[in-house]
C-alpha cells in the first residue's frame, strides 16, 4: 500500500551466492566462475526493486489475481524487462485460516522432563553444544542441547528442530526466543546436556503441558482448526514479535496489531556488531594497527558490513529493514516498536562490544533502557535506532509503527528521552508518532499520573514489574517458584496503573506485553475485569486467549464491536507428521 503512494518500502534485501553465471559466447551459452569480488554485490538497485515492485502491482491489479512473474536485466544496457506472468498456484491457494493443534500419536521411553515452552512437537537428531563458540557445527533440524541461551545463540536457534536447555524458567532467553520463533523448547530440564548423546534421535513435546523428550522419532499429527469463526473482541488481542522471518505468517493470526517489537533479535542476528563499533569504525581501524584483538574486530566489521563505506549506515539500513518488515506483515495496524533493551553484558557480547561495555554486578537493574539513550557515552549509538525508526515511518511509508521507551525509571528520564529523539528526528506528535513508556518497575505505578504527562501510554511488562515487587532474580534457579505474575502485590499494581492511565486527562492507553497472560488463563481474566485496553501475547496463545477474552466480556456484559468473522466453525483435516518427513 505505501508503495502506490510514492514510498520506498525495500524491508529485505539478501545478497545470493551467485558462484556461477551464463554469458554469451560464439558457440551460444557459457557457464563462468563468479569472481569473489561481484558475488558480494546486489544485482539490483534499490530504484530498479521498486521498480519491478509496481510492475508487479500493475500486472497483479490487471488480471485480478496473485501472479508468478519472471523478469529479466539486460547485461550490457541494464534495461529490465518483464518475460512472463503466469497465476500463482502455491501460496495463494493455501488457507492461512487455520490453528494448528499438535497431538502425540505413540509413547516411547521418557528421557528427561523440564517445563514445555509453546505447544508444538519437534524431532530430529540431538547435537549437545556447551558454548557458543561451538556454534558452527550445529545443522539444521537437530535438536539443540545445551546449558542456557543468550542472543549469541539466536542464529541456530532460529534452525533448531527443538531445544533442551539444563536451566532457565518460563522468561529466560530460551522461552522467550523459541516462543517467537515457534520451535518446542524444554527448560529447566536439571542434566539434559549429560542424559541426552549427540546423534541420539528423539521427540521433544510440548503438546501435554509439560515437556518431554522421548527416545526415537515418534508419530505425531496435526489437527487443523478454521479461525474464521473467531469473534471480535472489545479488548484488543495484540501479537508480540522480533523475528522478522516470521512476521507475514504471524500476521496471518487474526490479531489487532503488535503490541511488542523488540529490537534486540534483529540486532543481534542481522547486525551482529556494537554500534558504538561501527561509529568508531575508522578509529579502530587505525588501533589495530597495534592490537590484534581490535584488529580481528575491524575484521568482522568489514566482512558484515561489505559494501557500506559508511558503517553507521549498515546498523540503520539492517535495523530498518527489520523493523519494516514486522509492520509491514502486521499494516496498517499498530505495530509498538521497543527501543533496545540490552544489558551492558549483553551488548558487550557484540562485535566490539568489550570496548564500551562496562561490568556490572547485577546488569538487570544496571545500565539499561532509558538511561543509557541520554547518557552521552550512549547518545550517538541511540541515535541509529531513532534514524532507523525515521526510515521506517518516512521513507517506508510505514507509519503504523509507534516507538516505546523500556526500563524509565523517573518522569525525568522520560523527558531527557523525548528530547533526545526529537534531537535526531523523532519528534513525540509529529505524523502520527506515539511513545509509550514500559511499566514495569514499580516507580512507574507508584507516580503513573506523572508518566502520563511524558507519554502517549503504557504497556505492563509483566516479567520484569513481578521481578522487582518481590524482589527476586527471576533468572535464578533458586528463588524461581516465588516468581508469579498472579501474586496479590503484582496484580494491585496492576490494576492501580490501568486505573490511573484511565482517569489521566487525556486518558492514556494502556496495554500489556509480558508473559502473564499467554500462561495464565486466570490472569488474562483478571486483565479484562480491570478494563485494560489490550493485550500483546505470544503468537501460538493469541487465538486461545482471544477466545478466553471473549467469554470473559460477555460474562461482564461489555459491549464487543460487530462480529468481524465468519460465523463457521469448521475442523480441518488432520496432517500427519512422520519421522521420515523431518
Amino acid at each position: 500500500p505505501t508503495l502506490k503512494k510514492g514510498f520506498k518500502p525495500i524491508i529485505e534485501k539478501k545478497v545470493g551466492s551467485k558462484e556461477k553465471r551464463l554469458v554469451y559466447s560464439e558457440k551460444g551459452t557459457m557457464q563462468q566462475d563468479v569472481s569473489p569480488e561481484d558475488r558480494k554485490k546486489f544485482v539490483l538497485t534499490d530504484d530498479e526493486i521498486l521498480k519491478l515492485a509496481r510492475w508487479a502491482c500493475i500486472i497483479e491489479e490487471h488480471y485480478g489475481k496473485p501472479m508468478d512473474i519472471e523478469w529479466a536485466k539486460d547485461g550490457k544496457t541494464g534495461e529490465l524487462f518483464i518475460v512472463q506472468a503466469r497465476p500463482e498456484t502455491v501460496h495463494s491457494q493455501r488457507d492461512v485460516a487455520l490453528m494448528e493443534t499438535y497431538v502425540l500419536e505413540e509413547k516411547g521411553k521418557v528421557l528427561i522432563e523440564g517445563e514445555a515452552v509453546g505447544s508444538k512437537i519437534g524431532q530430529g537428531e540431538v547435537n549437545v553444544i556447551h558454548d557458543a563458540k561451538e556454534i558452527s557445527r550445529f545443522k539444521k533440524g537437530q535438536v539443540l542441547v545445551t546449558d542456557m541461551t543468550d542472543p549469541d545463540w539466536e542464529p541456530i536457534m532460529k534452525i533448531a528442530g527443538a531445544i533442551v536447555t539444563n536451566r532457565g524458567g518460563r522468561t529466560c532467553h530460551a522461552a522467550i526466543i523459541s516462543r517467537e520463533l515457534g520451535i518446542p523448547c524444554v527448560i529447566g530440564t536439571g542434566n539434559g546436556t549429560e542424559v541426552l548423546k549427540p546423534g541420539q534421535k528423539v521427540t521433544v513435546d510440548c503438546s501435554e503441558g509439560v515437556g518431554r523428550i522421548y527416545d526415537g522419532l515418534l508419530k505425531y499429527r496435526v489437527d487443523t482448526l478454521k479461525l474464521d469463526s473467531l469473534p471480535k473482541t472489545r479488548t484488543k488481542i495484540m501479537m508480540n514479535a522480533g523475528v522478522p522471518e516470521k512476521a507475514f505468517t504471524q500476521g496471518q493470526i487474526p490479531n489487532d496489531g503488535v503490541g511488542l517489537a523488540r529490537e534486540e533479535f534483529i540486532i543481534n542476528s542481522y547486525i551482529g556488531i556494537h554500534p558504538l563499533a561501527l561509529l568508531e569504525y575508522e578509529k579502530l581501524k587505525e588501533q589495530s594497527k597495534n592490537d590484534p584483538k581490535i584488529a580481528e574486530v575491524v575484521k568482522k566489521i568489514e566482512e558484515r558490513s561489505y559494501g557500506y563505506e559508511n558503517k553507521a549506515e549498515f546498523f540503520v539500513d539492517m535495523l530498518a529493514r527489520g523493523i519494516g518488515k514486522i509492520a509491514a506483515a502486521f499494516y496498517p495496524n499498530d505495530v509498538i516498536v521497543r527501543f533496545s533493551d540490552f544489558k551492558t553484558n549483553e551488548y558487550a557480547n557484540l562485535v566490539g562490544g568489550y570496548l564500551y561495555e562496562p561490568e556490572e554486578h547485577n546488569p538487570m537493574i544496571g545500565w539499561r533502557g532509558a538511561s543509557r539513550y541520554y547518557d552521552e557515552k550512549f547518545k550517538p549509538a541511540f541515535a541509529l535506532e531513532c534514524k532507523a525508526i525515521k526510515k521506517v515511518r518516512d521513507e517506508m511509508g510505514l507509519t503504523n509503527v509507534k516507538v516505546m521507551v523500556p526500563f524509565c525509571r523517573t518522569p525525568d528520564e522520560g523527558r531527557k528521552v523525548i528530547a533526545v529523539m526529537e534531537e535526531f528526528g523523532l519528534k513525540q506528535g509529529e505524523n502520527g508518532l506515539e511513545v509509550y513508556v514500559m511499566c514495569e518497575i514499580p516507580s512507574n505505578v507508584v507516580v503513573a499520573d506523572q508518566f502520563a504527562d511524558v507519554f502517549d501510554g503504557f504497556s505492563i511488562g509483566s516479567n520484569d514489574l513481578t521481578q522487582l515487587t518481590l524482589g527476586l532474580d527471576r533468572d535464578s534457579d533458586l528463588v524461581a517458584h516465588i516468581f508469579d505474575e498472579r501474586n496479590e502485590a503484582v496484580k494491585r499494581l496492576v490494576k492501580q496503573v490501568i486505573d490511573v492511565a484511565h482517569s489521566h486527562n487525556p486518558r492514556r492507553k494502556i496495554g500489556i506485553c509480558g508473559q502473564a497472560p499467554s500462561d495464565f488463563p486466570e490472569f488474562a481474566e483478571f486483565l479484562v475485569e480491570c478494563g485494560i485496553d489490550s493485550m500483546s501475547l505470544n503468537p501460538d496463545t493469541v487465538v486461545k486467549t482471544r477466545l478466553l477474552v471473549a467469554e470473559t466480556e460477555k460474562k461482564l456484559g461489555l459491549n464487543q464491536p460487530p462480529h468481524s468473522f465468519k460465523s463457521s466453525n469448521n475442523l480441518g483435516e488432520s496432517v500427519l507428521g512422520y519421522p521420515q518427513s523431518l
